[in-house]
């Protein structure tokens, strides 16, 4: 029998104003009630915390999760970390079923890696330790000097399908791109079910957010180092001949030789190298958007180029075919896997793709159900039947609006998380079956 817990055992559960329903409903099968606390807003709108009890020498446990006003969420996860901190409490474990900026944890051009700054003030306000489910990247935890339980929502999604989708054996995993394989593949393992995965890119929405522009081409083509006094060819008559007029960009690059002594005298212009950017003259014939280097010898004026080789390779734009499916999907039940559904129009496309290949049903499985701007009324006018997430983050409103949203509870997996980590038992049950991939 598990040991249970009660309200004189040291515990306490504090909740702010995210998501109250979850955190009912896991005090529910903890036995315990939620602390008297008030967390409201000032009048000039500063987060402002009232706690009514005494949290000194006791475990303190902060359901927070993130909703639509995120930056007061998050606002007031940190001031309730601060204040049990300062009120002596014995360990602080912040439980946080979906992270706030958990995407915003790389470099993409010259952003803020926003998820570090997160972590240190959660971990600078007092917090002991972070429970966390499906973060976005499993290397978020090294972000944090606290201990992160990173738990997984995957056996709960699987267990809805086997009982709720009768015929899900007549189905296949699909990621809709390549970069979701990994999950797609923990999911069709468990499930016994083939995989597919959706390649290329709907053109018609297309976003290169994913690009660094550090990493960009020149705007110009590849620069041609010419000397334009060497311009003459040795056939050439002495005949004065008007010479042809060539586009180029007066600038001019660096030499590979050392540079010279301050005092020396200066080198001859003749053997100066410019960059030409497009159109350059070699005697009558013209050469056009040259990408190569001429390198001449600068003991005659009279000598032909001696070598020409790139510079650079021609740079052309990023493209990507159309999507397609890889994979047969046709007369089957599709299953889409994620860990975010937030903006939809990616599973939208995916879900058109799949049903022009012959899909009989488009099903989406994820863990945080943001959905956020227009999501519900492009799901409600696409091709995906069922759209199937847990209750992480608060979306009554959205299912108010579209008919095929439908949540899966996890407190259970939360509130056994929280006993274990109170008695100080092992968290390995709560990864049982579950891939490393997943």
């Amino acid at each position: 029998m598990p040991r249970s817990v009660d309200e004189g055992n040291g515990m306490v559960m504090l909740t702010g104003n995210s998501h109250p329903d979850l955190a009912k409903l896991v005090c529910t099968r903890l036995g315990i009630g939620l602390a008297n606390i008030n967390v409201y807003k000032r009048s000039n709108s500063e987060t402002a915390v009232d706690i009514a009890e005494s949290v000194r020498g006791k475990h303190v446990f902060i359901l927070q999760s993130s909703s639509k006003d995120v930056n007061n969420d998050l606002m007031e996860t940190l001031t309730l970390i601060y204040a049990c901190k300062t009120s002596s409490a014995k360990a602080i474990t912040v439980v946080m079923p979906f992270l706030p900026y958990s995407k915003q944890c790389r470099m993409l051009r010259r952003s803020a890696i926003t998820m570090k700054l997160v972590a240190d003030m959660i971990c600078k306000c007092g917090a002991t330790r972070l429970v966390s489910l499906d973060l976005y990247k499993k290397e978020i935890q090294g972000f944090f000097s606290i201990p992160v339980d990173n738990l997984r929502a995957s056996p709960f999604l699987l267990q809805y399908v086997r009982e709720n989708i009768h015929d899900y054996r007549n189905g296949v995993i699909v990621a809709k791109s390549p970069g979701v394989m990994h999950k797609a593949t923990s999911y069709a393992d468990r499930l016994r079910l083939a995989v597919a995965v959706i390649h290329g890119e709907d053109n018609k929405d297309r976003e290169d957010a994913n690009e660094d522009g550090r990493q960009s081409p020149p705007p110009l083509l590849s620069p041609t180092f010419d000397c334009p006094e060497l311009m003459k060819e040795p056939n050439d008559s002495d005949e004065p001949k008007e010479p042809k007029k060539e586009k180029k960009t007066d600038f001019f690059l660096p030499m590979s030789s050392p540079s010279p002594p301050p005092n020396s005298p200066p080198t001859n212009p003749a053997t100066r190298t410019r960059a030409v950017s497009s159109t350059a003259n070699f005697g009558d014939q013209e050469l056009k958007n040259s990408p190569r280097v001429r390198t001449i010898s600068s003991g005659s004026m009279n000598v032909a180029p001696t070598a020409s080789y790139e510079l650079f390779p021609i740079m052309v734009a990023k493209e990507k075919p159309p999507m397609t499916v890889v994979g047969d999907v046709e007369g089957r039940i599709a299953f889409l896997v994620d860990d975010i559904i937030d903006e939809v129009q990616a599973f939208v496309s995916a879900a058109e793709v799949l049903k022009r290949n012959g899909a009989k049903k488009v099903y989406v499985l994820a863990t945080h159900g943001l959905l956020s701007a227009d999501a519900p009324e492009l799901l409600e006018n696409s091709y995906i039947d069922q759209v199937i997430v847990t209750n992480t983050v608060p979306h009554e409103l959205q299912k108010s609006q579209c008919h095929k949203i439908t949540t899966v509870d996890i407190s259970l997996m939360l509130c056994e998380a929280i006993r274990r980590i109170y008695h100080k038992e092992s968290m390995g049950v709560l990864f049982k079956d579950v891939t490393i991939d997943d």
